[in-house]
């Protein structure tokens, strides 16, 4: 009996070469879709909006049919059926259980013995690790320390970002000490670097307004900027990167603050690519690259081999900006980051930017992503003490990113020693991110017909509404411990308690056990 694709003659042959063999996929269908034929009304919604053709109309039967294997779960169908009608759900098919290799170990092998290449994926860390916030719990006042009331006494989110003076001299009522720039932010929420190019024109227009709106700051990422955005340059941080992308002199100065990006939470050692797909018209202008041309950034920055090199990298960005505007260094959560971070403090940097390993990212080796870096947790713990154990904290402030999920993660990671937090997942699911890895949402594409379905002004409102809400929610907490300023919260590790923590973790961490 002649099995699918081969006929008589192939199996008459004999033994056969791995050439006489069309290469097929051996992978069960990742999604399965359930369509409710009585609620479906054949609208064909379903296939207007899903961009990778999984409906279909079938004109013989008159009937909405779907291909589930080329789904990827970004609901889009199901949210936009006027009947709902649609259920897209995990496929229950799975091969025999084994427990060593996962689905997702075999998924991954058929994969690359089909292709020959390497996975690539996005988003931040999706392994079962631990997520150490939720192993941390934050104190209360109760009766000596009476706790202060948000609504009815005044609460100080305002922090500024940028070397501090040890002292500062104070004549006639005014400040005679010099202060380095400084970046001020009204609340201790900043949108991470996301490039044009890795998101869209319109998501990329709605941070800038909404960080306008709350008085915090957009970073353009290392893709450059847009020309219609430098009228949000007063809140705005530019990105310097290994491609230099988009890096010109008017770029730097419509910044309030330059980061030189040494390294990602998501990719830690390795450069960023911008698939040749995404590189559109107008991405190749303002990353300054040809038309449909992949965007490759080197892994090291060439010009920075030691701290020494980085602190020439600084000061020359300083000249550049007429010592204008703090420069900050970012790097990725890695074993050694509290001694790099001295290093970087000591190389100059006004800023230290970490990145843990649930950063998320538009593309990255899979292996990379789950195998590489730390939790932030630890890092801005050891960062933090390894600042104050040489006492150049006041030097540097600290900003953690990667994995910040709400208000209750910023408030542990500013009492473990940050100063304020980077947000970037968290702002795209804000805007109607699903983390299907594939967008259907407009969001991170540059298809001009899905780029349209993000409206830029109800984003906006979206991030809006997310910040002042954490930030509502901050306050809250702060008044539930007595505190009524965000700066009095930094490095108060003894507002913590860790829960379900070994010893080493919590002494990495600074923390005390629950109940004691």
């Amino acid at each position: 009996m002649n099995k699918p694709g081969q006929d008589n003659s192939q199996l008459s042959r004999g033994p056969r070469k791995a050439s006489d063999f069309k290469i097929r996929s051996n992978r069960l269908t990742e999604f399965a879709i359930d369509r409710d034929y009585e609620r479906c009304i054949k609208c064909e919604v379903c296939i207007r909006q899903c961009a990778f053709d999984v409906h279909y109309y079938d004109e013989d039967e008159d009937t909405i049919k779907h291909r589930a294997e080329d789904c990827v779960s970004c609901q889009r169908c199901t949210v936009m059926c006027p009947t709902n009608a649609i259920v897209v759900r995990q496929n229950p098919a799975q091969y025999r259980a084994h427990g060593s290799w996962s689905p997702e170990h075999v998924k991954d092998i058929n994969r690359q013995a089909e292709t020959g290449g390497v996975v690539l994926t996005g988003s931040g860390n999706d392994k079962q690790q631990p997520v150490y916030w939720d192993k941390l719990l934050i104190n209360a006042s109760q009766v000596t320390n009476p706790s202060i009331d948000p609504l009815r006494e005044p609460m100080e989110l305002r922090t500024y970002l940028g070397r501090k003076p040890d002292a500062l001299e104070i004549a006639d009522g005014k400040l005679v000490s010099a202060v380095p720039p400084q970046l001020k932010v009204e609340t201790p929420i900043l949108f991470s670097a996301i490039s044009y190019g890795a998101i869209s024109y319109n998501v990329q227009k709605a941070l800038a307004q909404a960080a306008r709106e709350l008085g915090t700051f957009f970073n353009t990422g290392e893709g450059g900027l847009h020309p219609d955005f430098y009228e949000y340059k007063d809140n705005c941080i530019v990105q310097v990167a290994s491609g230099r992308f988009g890096v010109h002199p008017d770029y730097l100065n419509a910044a309030r603050m330059v980061e030189i990006k040494i390294g990602q939470g998501a990719k830690p050692g390795i450069g960023g690519h911008l698939a040749g797909e995404k590189v559109s018209e107008s991405v190749s202008v303002t990353r300054m690259i040809p038309l449909g041309t992949d965007a490759i950034s080197p892994a090291p920055q060439h010009d920075i081999y030691s701290i020494e090199d980085l602190r020439m990298l600084v000061y020359a960005l300083k000249e550049a900006t007429n010592y204008r505007v703090p420069v900050s260094v970012k790097i990725a959560a890695v074993h050694n980051a509290a001694a790099i971070a001295s290093g970087m403090a000591r190389a100059g940097a006004d800023v230290l930017v970490v990145d843990g390993f649930r950063g998320g990212t538009g593309a990255a080796p899979k292996v990379i992503r789950d195998n590489v870096g730390l939790p932030i947790e630890f890092a801005i713990a050891a960062v933090d003490k390894r600042l104050r154990d040489e006492g150049i904290r006041n030097d540097v402030s600290l900003i953690a990113g990667g994995g910040i999920r709400n208000a209750g993660d910023i408030v542990k990671a500013i009492a473990l020693g940050a100063d304020a937090v980077y947000i970037g997942t968290a702002a795209l699911v804000a805007v109607g991110c699903t983390l299907c890895q594939k967008c259907n949402w407009g969001i991170a594409t540059q298809d001009p017909y899905l780029a349209k379905r993000v409206n830029p002004d109800v984003a906006r409102k979206r991030l809006v509404n997310l910040v002042q809400g954490w930030s509502h929610e901050i306050k809250e907490m702060l008044g539930g411990m007595g505190i009524n300023s965000i700066e009095s919260l930094r490095g108060s590790r003894s507002q913590l308690r860790g829960i379900g923590l070994t010893s080493q973790e919590l002494e990495i961490l600074g923390v005390k056990p629950a109940g004691m």
